[in-house]
């Protein structure tokens, strides 16, 4: 698995992607709407991945980036490496998510090390993880990555389903991740 920045080459697997989650109400590309501009997308990612806002998560820095398994995409990856109110409740350090068709192959767990890895690398020593108490596989990924639940919140004021808290140490990663072939994460190179 490779994770690399989303490119305007990525438009209708991006947007295949998009419509497959919302299904199970869970954005693959956070604020787009069908119709938009692909191209003006791309470059509000990059302005992201180059330190700009995080969407409309209230302006924290951090990267997102597509998880590719030969040649097609599998997932998304984002990662926070601030936080604010709203994702100290409900969002978190990583986020991640798995295409329906490529579920229980590894894929959320290699991005969850990656994620981490990126967090490690910015200086920081705990990460918060969080995911609806009803995601059975988010929730398997992440306590075999060696998580610590810390507790369980009411969903926010839109209705969302309670949300599970699992931290993170760098000095206490799990044997699992350590050991776990981070994947590479491409530069970002070819910009729209």
């Amino acid at each position: 698995m490779n994770l690399r920045p989303l490119t305007v080459a990525d438009e209708t697997a991006a947007i295949r992607a998009h419509e497959a989650l919302a299904s199970e109400d869970f954005p693959f590309l956070f604020d787009f709407r069908l119709g938009d501009s692909f191209l003006a997308y791309v470059r509000r990612v990059d302005a992201f991945n180059d330190g700009g806002p995080f969407f409309t998560e209230g302006g924290v820095p951090g990267i997102f980036l597509v998880a590719e398994c030969e040649g097609e995409i599998v997932g998304r990856l984002s990662v926070r490496y601030e936080l604010n109110a709203y994702l100290r409740e409900y969002g978190g350090h990583v986020g991640y998510c798995v295409l329906p068709g490529f579920r229980r192959r590894g894929h959320g767990t290699e991005m969850l090390a990656a994620g981490l890895d990126l967090l490690w690398r910015r200086g920081l020593d705990r990460a918060l993880l969080t995911c609806d108490d009803d995601n059975v596989g988010s929730i398997a990924v992440i306590e075999r990555a060696g998580g610590s639940y810390a507790k369980t919140i009411p969903g926010d004021q839109e209705g969302g389903a309670d949300k599970r808290h699992y931290l993170f140490s760098r000095d206490s990663s799990p044997a699992t991740l350590r050991s776990l072939k981070n994947p590479i994460v491409s530069p970002p190179g070819q910009k729209a």
